[in-house]
C-alpha cells in the first residue's frame, strides 16, 4: 500500500507526460478511480493507499491529497521535480527531495496509468458528475459534512 502523495506525485507527472494535464479537482476523482481499480484488480484486492477519502460537494475528496494540491486552484498542477518533507514536530525542519517514482512497482504504476487513460478525455466537471451518480457517494454525501467513503463501500460498488 502507497502513500497517497506518491501515488498523487506519479498520476500529476504521468497526466503530464501524456499532455493530459490534471488539475486537483481532477486529480481527486481519478484518485478514488484508482482506489477502485486496485480493490478490484489487484492481486490480492488490496487498496492502493491508506489514506480516506470523503464525500465532498465535488464528489470524492482525500483531504491529504486536496490540501497539498489546493495552492494551483483550477489549474493543472505542474511536473514534479521535487517535494519538501516537513518534520511536524520541529516545524523550522523540511528536506527537499527530488522525486523519483521507483516508490511505486511498475505493476503499479501501469493499474495507475490504466485509469488515467481512461479518464483522459474527462473533464473535471464530467468526473464530478459521475461520481455523483454512483452509490459510494451518494450514500454518505451530507452537504459540509465531508463523511468518509469506505473501501468497503468503494469494493461493493464496483464488484457489483
Amino acid at each position: 500500500m502507497y502513500h497517497v502523495l506518491d501515488v498523487c506525485r506519479h498520476v500529476i507527472n504521468y497526466s503530464n507526460e501524456q499532455d493530459y494535464g490534471i488539475s486537483n479537482l481532477k486529480l481527486q476523482k481519478i484518485l478514488y478511480f484508482i482506489q477502485a481499480f486496485f480493490l478490484i484488480n489487484s492481486p490480492k484486492g488490496e487498496a492502493c493507499f491508506s489514506e480516506k477519502i470523503e464525500a465532498w460537494d465535488f464528489g470524492p475528496v482525500v483531504p491529504e491529497a486536496y490540501h497539498e494540491y489546493k495552492q494551483y486552484g483550477g489549474g493543472d498542477i505542474p511536473t514534479i521535480d521535487f517535494y519538501f518533507k516537513f518534520d511536524r514536530k520541529d516545524p523550522w525542519s523540511s528536506e527537499k527531495i527530488a522525486y523519483s517514482d521507483d516508490q511505486i512497482t511498475e505493476g503499479d504504476r501501469r493499474l495507475m496509468d490504466e485509469v488515467v487513460d481512461r479518464f483522459a478525455d474527462y473533464t473535471a466537471t464530467d468526473l464530478v458528475n459521475l461520481t455523483h451518480r454512483q452509490a459510494p457517494w451518494k450514500n454518505v454525501y451530507v452537504s459540509n459534512e465531508n463523511r468518509e467513503i469506505t473501501v468497503g463501500a468503494i469494493r461493493d460498488y464496483f464488484n457489483e
